[in-house]
Parts: C-alpha cells; structure tokens; sequence
C-alpha cells in the first residue's frame, strides 16, 4: 500500500492563482492544478491508496473556520483516499479547545508552517502547540529547513527541533523534507536516531525549475540518492515517511525514485506505506 504522506490541495477558485504565485517565489514547478480533483486521479494513476492533505493556515481568524470544514468533510474525503488533517496558528488563543475537538471529530494530527505563520518552530506559542497536541495524541506536522520561496531566513532549523525535543517531547513529531530542506549536514549529525518521522516531500532527485528568471538559490539543495539511503539507514527507515509535496512533485515520479534506490524491498515497503499506515493506524 502506498501512502503520501504529505500533499496539498486548494479551493478550485483560488487555486491557480495561489500555485502561480508560490510558484514565482520559488522558481519551481507544480503538476498538478492543486485541486482535489487532479490529486485524486493522480493517486488512481499511481496507485497510491492514501494521500495526506496538509492545510496552512496564515492567519489565526482561519483556524477555526477552516478546521471546521475539515472536520465536515472527512467522511467524503476519506471515501477518496484523502487524509486530512487540521491546521494551527501559533497565535491563536483557543489551541487547547480547538486541538480537543480535532481529536474528538477523529482528525489525526495537524500541520504548522513557520516560514508562513511567522514565528520560529521553537518559538513558546509553538512549543505549547506541539505540547498541547501531543497530549491529545495527534500528530505534528512541521515544515522542517528552509523553504525554498522564503529563503531570507530559516523558521525551522535543526537547533530550533533540537530545542523542541529536549523541552517537549512530542511523541508522533513529523519532520517534513527529511529532518531539514537544505540543512542536510546538520540533520545528518545532529537529528539522525532522534524520536521523530522524517518524510520525503521535496527532498530527493532533481528540483524542476522554471526557466523564466528570477532569484533562486537553494535549486540545487535537494539530496543525492546517495546521501538519502545514508540519512535514510542511519535515522531508520522505519522512522521515513513517503511524501511528495504534490502538486510541487510528480508521485509517480517520486514513487520510482524511492523504488530505485536499490534499498532492500522491505525497507521500499516500509517507506512506501507501511510505516505510514502504522502512523496512521490505517
């Protein structure tokens, strides 16, 4: 079975314009028109059984409007394959409340974004997130390294997860673009064998870039094959969650690059899915 950890989808009217312009700041190429729709005939294509879809929420009047409508809409999504999980604000005030009634409505965990909500990831409105929904047993989805359309600073660095572990403990801790999206050396040192998922989104093969101008620094950061077994093995491919980061990846693509690393075919299986589905509890 193969589950997508990490994908995002947008409302069919603000989707092209939202693609386009992240696609601008980045430099980058998206596959798909971010709807649920394309993503769905996507997953049909590639076989993938499950896709998990990741809200960012920039402002913290949209937590509780749109966690609602996630919540709504979880049996008909579920239905198609579609995972979804909440999202948080580190400056909204009833996180307590509100990660509760995710956990209660069966939302399985929920996403934050420093680079788009502001703070570092281990600034003390995140740690109390982290905490907060660790103690409901939700999972914990964080934009991890620097991201590649707001590369001026990095939100989520390696020293402020370090931080985080030492004075939180979160207990289901997911590390997006492999521990740290450009901060490759210090994830390998630093964060290999610690209690937390790594997953795949963004991570591994070529960056597409679009060929019109503009500043983009970070195109060549993504790992080598090389480098993700060595990452891989070392932190435990047990611990690594396949993802892509569709629409800004290709899943067939990303499928068979993981399928062609040479790496045993259980350890392909457990990174496919399978440790997913525990995650999960699929």
């Amino acid at each position: 079975m193969i589950v997508d950890f990490h994908v995002h989808t947008f409302p069919e009217k603000i989707s092209k314009n939202a693609l386009e312009s992240m696609s601008r700041k980045s430099r980058t190429l998206y596959f798909t028109d971010g709807t649920e729709k394309q993503l769905r005939e996507s997953m049909i294509k590639n076989n993938v059984v499950y896709s998990v879809n990741l809200p960012v929420m920039t402002a913290p009047e949209q937590v509780l409007k749109l966690n609602s409508r996630i919540i709504g809409r979880q049996e008909s999504l579920m239905a198609e394959g579609i995972i979804p999980f909440g999202g948080m604000h580190p400056l909204y005030e009833n996180y307590r409340s509100e990660l509760r009634r995710l956990r209660e409505n069966g939302v399985p965990g929920i996403k934050i974004h420093p680079a788009y909500q502001g703070p570092d990831l281990d600034d003390i409105h995140y740690m109390r997130i982290i905490d907060a929904a660790s103690s409901e047993g939700l999972i914990v989805v964080t934009h991890a390294g620097i991201d590649i359309g707001i590369f001026d600073h990095d939100y989520a660095s390696v020293n402020a997860v370090l931080h985080i572990l030492k004075d939180v403990h979160p207990e289901k801790f997911v590390l997006a673009h492999m521990g740290g999206w450009g901060n490759w050396k210090q994830v390998e040192s630093d964060l290999c064998g610690a209690p937390v998922y790594f997953d795949t989104a963004f991570s591994l093969g070529p960056v597409c870039a679009r060929k019109d101008k503009g500043r983009a620094p970070y195109l060549s950061e993504n790992l080598s094959p090389e480098d993700f077994i060595r990452i891989s093995v070392k932190h435990g491919t047990d611990r690594i969650l396949f993802a892509t980061d569709s629409p800004w990846a290709r899943q067939g693509v990303y499928i068979d690059r993981i399928r062609s690393l040479g790496m045993s075919e259980e350890e392909t299986d457990a990174i496919l899915g399978k440790n997913a589905a525990e995650l999960l509890h699929l």
